[in-house]
């Protein structure tokens, strides 16, 4: 199934916890959900950004 701005959220709530409860303090990554699962990047981006806002998580996102 493709994702929904919904579900994104989900995966990267999950995503946040388990990095917090694990140690993980840089996350690499490309445009998730963009591309062949449709999602627009600046919606992604936004929840991305909301989602590890309280954290100190490093996020780098790759584009070819």
């Amino acid at each position: 199934h493709k994702p929904t701005y919904d579900s994104m959220r989900q995966s990267l709530e999950a995503m946040k916890a388990h990095c917090l409860n694990n140690g993980v303090t840089d996350i690499s990554m490309p445009r998730i959900g963009c591309g062949l699962d449709g999602l627009e990047w600046s919606k992604v981006s936004a929840i991305l950004g909301e989602v590890f806002e309280d954290t100190d998580i490093n996020i780098t996102v790759y584009s070819l």
